[in-house]
């Protein structure tokens, strides 16, 4: 063991950690061969500093050219090169490996560096292999035969192979590899990169205990920490693997092990964060009750049974010994401003201040204006607009407890932001801020208790994983009156119909929502821009089209959003901007282009930013012609249900945990490892087992062993706390 130190605020820590982790923690230019250079593009694509982070950069696919028969089912992530044909008998775009036989070189075209070496005849034309590097093209020689490996493609009367991934000028097939891993790079970054800087790394890999229980491992036949990740990355050094499937059977167990390693990581750090918390010394906030009755009469309907039961679990923590962290988790439209409302009132009744933080000024001034219909006490805002004398004062008011209840944005992080007694601190959209930030507000009180609030619908097993340290209140119930949204998919080629509707629609005096997932054209991707989606709609519809995305000036953005919201503009083309933070009861259509690109969860609260007010309201799935069977299964979930968790848990069976939104799910936790469609049966399973170890259930040799695997997942101050019992 040996100490290592971490300045933190102008103390020292020092955490015990074990000697034979250094080799997988130090940092990657440590690796022979790994300069700066090429650490800095390794770190860059792995996401990380340390030699553990390369290993953790698993292979997102695998080039498979074994010599066994091609196999009847193929799993996603493989990409079959056991295709081996003749030249004459080729299919355009698919990997092959083949045997050639050097015909002629051409020279290249208009001084291009790409060489032509054309094979042997197909038909009446020729097949080529097409070289970017004149290198590459050199280890050919006229008349010989060689293996290549690579995808072919049509190009007029021949096949042509662009820079082959393999070519063998000594004639051994053989030394192709059968199973070749494919890492997810970075440009500048090539596979002999990942490739060699991962051999150093294994030659170093130091000896580990085994932290998983051992009736686990052997009943599902897992391999060890080690032996999964050679597997993954290095699958070729297995020779027993390399016949039939047994290697696909290998690669599964090696990855659900790996995946309940870092499950188990984050389970006991949870695990540790609840105790911390629990001991911690609170303070008994119980309050009078006559704020809430006069909030209630202002707002002047009765609140759903789910806000009376979270209003209920927020006053028992309130007026508990230890600090209150707890989520609350509403469905769009559930009515979590209130409950929050109710709360912040509580601890004003008792003499103390409360503070709300939204990540946007336009959310934060939304909460202001519910809080000054309704609150009976004196509200100050802040963001980073106020200015000047208005600044002061605010400032003034917050320090003398002159203003019970704050909202305001991320400028309430500011030094000079002093609260004269902060008991509530609530964060809204929790995962527009890190962990940092929520824990800085919280300690500009003392002893504040934390609510932190999403309309993120979370899949029940996940909220296990980023909300583990947290009690959780839910509200999955609507308020009385509101009307389902209507939702209908529609394939783009019927748009001419959808903008004759929506034309109908705003001679009526309707406000559109027109939602694209990009902001400019993108070559790589075909899909509208929320740019060429203005400029269309307006030749179509004139100046009553306004544009608001991410890229504006935020006064920009927001004066297009108020023009929308004042019906000075009918239709508002955006980009997700509007996903949180936008309520405009006036808006009934919701039109969403390219649908099967968002994750159903973000669709289902773009869909939310319709629906507020009480006229019925739509929502159009725009969504590719070629529409594959998946995808529809997903848009036909939303279109039958406005259930949020429901969509949320149906979405994360569907694809696992690993990319629920097309990019990632907001809320949801970074894994690494621990993604697929298992994930919901390895997390009960980790969570069960922290459990059983925070209770005392394992022994001294394995409480140690797992401390080692904290290490890894960088959950150091958990890794201390279970070495200390």
């Amino acid at each position: 063991m040996k100490a290592v130190e971490h300045h933190v605020s102008g103390i020292i820590l020092q955490d015990e950690r074990d000697d034979n982790l250094g080799p997988l923690l130090a940092p990657l230019g440590s690796l022979p061969g790994v300069g700066p250079a090429l650490a800095k593009l390794l770190a860059r694509a792995v996401r990380g500093q340390r030699v553990i982070d390369l290993l953790f950069h698993l292979p997102e696919s695998v080039v498979d050219r074994g010599l066994s028969p091609q196999l009847s089912r193929r799993p996603e992530s493989v990409v079959d090169h056991r295709y081996r044909p003749s030249l004459r008998n080729a299919v355009p775009g698919r990997g092959t490996t083949m045997q050639v036989r050097v015909r002629r070189f051409d020279a290249p075209a208009r001084g291009t560096r790409v060489f032509f070496s054309p094979l042997e005849a197909r038909r009446t034309g020729v097949g080529e292999l097409v070289f970017l590097s004149p290198t590459q093209a050199r280890q050919m020689r006229v008349g010989a035969t060689v293996p290549v490996s690579g995808t072919l493609d049509a190009f007029g009367d021949r096949l042509q192979m662009a820079h082959p991934d393999h070519i063998v000028p000594g004639g051994d097939i053989d030394r192709i590899p059968a199973l070749e891993p494919v890492w997810p790079l970075t440009a500048g970054l090539f596979p002999r990169h990942v490739r060699a800087a991962l051999h150093q790394a294994f030659l170093r890999f130091p000896p580990l205990p085994e932290w998983l229980d051992s009736v686990l491992v052997a009943r599902r036949h897992w391999p060890d920490f080690e032996t999964a990740l050679r597997q993954l990355h290095c699958p070729e050094a297995f020779p027993d693997l390399l016949r039939g499937d047994a290697w696909q059977a290998a690669g599964e167990r090696a990855r659900q092990r790996l995946a309940c390693d870092e499950l188990l990581a984050e389970q006991v750090a949870m695990s540790e964060a609840r105790r911390r918390n629990r001991n911690r010394p609170g303070r008994s906030i119980v309050g009078t009750g006559t704020l809430r009755a006069e909030a209630l009469a202002r707002f002047g309907y009765t609140p759903t049974g789910a806000q009376h039961r979270a209003v209920r679990e927020i006053d028992s923590d309130l007026a508990a010994s230890y600090p209150m962290m707890r989520l609350l988790q509403g469905d769009v439209g559930a009515g979590k401003t209130l409950v929050a409302m109710l709360a912040m009132l509580a601890a004003a009744e008792a003499g103390h201040q409360a503070v709300l933080m939204a990540p946007t000024e336009i959310l934060a001034r939304q909460h202001l204006a519910t809080f000054q219909k309704l609150a009976p006490v004196p509200v100050a805002f802040l963001s980073g607009s106020v200015k000047g004398r208005a600044r002061r004062t605010v400032l003034e008011d917050i320090a003398s407890g002159r203003a019970p209840l704050v909202v305001g944005t991320h400028a309430l992080f500011q030094d000079k932001v002093v609260f004269d007694d902060l008991a509530l601190a609530v964060i809204d959209e929790q995962h527009r801020f890190g962990v940092e930030q929520r824990l800085l507000l919280g300690e500009k009180g003392d002893r504040a208790d934390i609510l932190v609030m999403t309309a993120t619908p979370i899949p029940r097993t996940l909220l296990l994983t980023q909300w583990g340290e947290m009690q959780v209140s839910r509200l999955n119930e609507k308020p009385a009156g509101r009307l389902p949204v209507r939702t209908s998919l529609h394939a783009m080629a019927s748009l001419g119909d959808v903008l004759d509707g929506i034309g109908r629609a705003i001679a009526r005096g309707a406000l559109v929502f027109w939602v694209c997932p990009l902001v400019t054209e993108s070559e790589a991707m075909d899909l509208a821009a929320a740019e060429a989606r203005f400029a269309a709609l307006t030749e179509r519809f004139g100046p009553i089209v306004g544009l608001a995305h991410g890229q504006q000036d935020i006064a920009v953005r927001e004066a297009a959003i108020a023009d929308f919201a004042a019906g000075r503009t009918k239709i508002l083309v955006a980009t997700t901007v509007i996903e949180v933070g936008v309520d405009i009861p006036a808006a009934t259509i919701m039109v969403i282009e390219h649908a099967e690109r968002f994750g159903l969860a973000q669709l289902h609260q773009l869909r939310g930013r319709v629906g507020r007010g009480r006229d019925e309201s739509f929502c159009l799935l725009l969504h590719d012609d070629a529409l594959g069977s998946t995808a529809r299964r997903r848009l036909a979930l939303l279109r039958d249900t406005e259930d949020g968790f429901l969509i949320a848990d149906e979405d994360f069976r569907l694809r696992g945990g690993g990319d629920v939104t097309g990019r990632r799910q907001s809320g949801l936790p970074d894994l690494r490892l621990a993604t697929g469609a298992r994930l919901d049966l390895l997390l009960t399973i980790a969570a069960q087992d922290a459990q059983r170890v925070a209770e005392g259930g394992a022994s001294e040799s394995r409480r140690n062993a797992i401390a080692q695997l904290l290490e890894l997942f960088d959950r150091h101050d958990a890794a201390r706390i279970l070495r200390s019992g």
